[in-house]
């Protein structure tokens, strides 16, 4: 009989999200300041490393005149008719391809900006991007995240600039004693929110374990994110 064990630990209004000033945490390194992590609302993001071809699913949300004229996180002022976007992780002037899944229309944005703040949601259009995408109306929508290039430049997938580390984070969601349980249960959650499930042996007490964990997170925050929102009580994040 399998034994199933969980263990827990604790691991934006369309127009109105927050973009507070990030504090950026002091380093002696030479990390650029743009790919430090800083601190919102007592909350702490690591800005990620990425690849040309690298995918994310989520909600897109937008903001407009509140914010026109303002700094942004990378000390450009935000217009809001240009093609720019916030982003939590992504580093600053990564090219992205969004596509509303509910239209299929896409646009290239500029992340320029840090945010959306507001549990769920992945990306912050500018005014201009949201009409473009039919987000504008609705104030959000659906939308896969797709890198193209750096420094505002569209990069082939195929290029030496197109590929760098990026993070290998999982989030544990079940263990059990017996393998065809953990297996199971590994076939029944695969591509949860786009993430896909692997099964890892371990020993416990002098017996096996089978944990089951969700992969593809491609930084420490995401995954924390939906260690701490998703639907899996007491599931938690690991580095492999």
């Amino acid at each position: 009989m399998a034994l199933f064990l969980i263990f827990g630990i604790s691991g934006c209004s369309h127009k109105s999200t927050s973009h507070k000033t990030p504090t950026t945490k002091p380093s002696g390194s030479k990390t650029p300041a743009t790919m430090r992590p800083y601190t919102i609302n007592g909350k702490t993001y690591y800005p990620e490393h990425v690849s040309v071809g690298d995918t994310q699913k989520g909600i897109a949300s937008w903001y407009g005149p509140n914010f026109h004229g303002k700094k942004t996180s990378n000390g450009e002022r935000y217009d809001m008719h240009a093609m720019t976007a916030a982003h939590k992780t992504f580093p600053m002037n990564t090219m992205v391809k969004v596509t509303n899944t509910n239209t299929g229309e896409n646009a290239v944005v500029r992340i320029n900006d840090r945010g959306p703040f507001v549990s769920g949601r992945i990306i912050d259009l500018s005014k201009t991007a949201a009409q473009k995408l039919s987000v504008y109306a609705n104030g959000t929508a659906p939308v896969k995240l797709e890198v193209v290039g750096f420094s505002g430049e569209m990069i082939a997938k195929n290029s030496p600039k197109a590929t760098v580390i990026g993070g290998n984070f999982m989030v544990q969601i079940g263990a059990f004693r017996n393998a065809n349980g953990a297996n199971s249960y590994k076939s029944e959650f695969d591509n949860t929110s786009g993430y896909r499930t692997i099964v890892k042996e371990f020993e416990l007490d002098g017996e096996p374990i089978f944990r089951v964990f969700l992969s593809g997170f491609k930084s420490e925050d995401e995954a924390r994110d939906f260690a701490q929102g998703g639907p899996f009580s007491g599931a938690f994040i690991v580095r492999e």
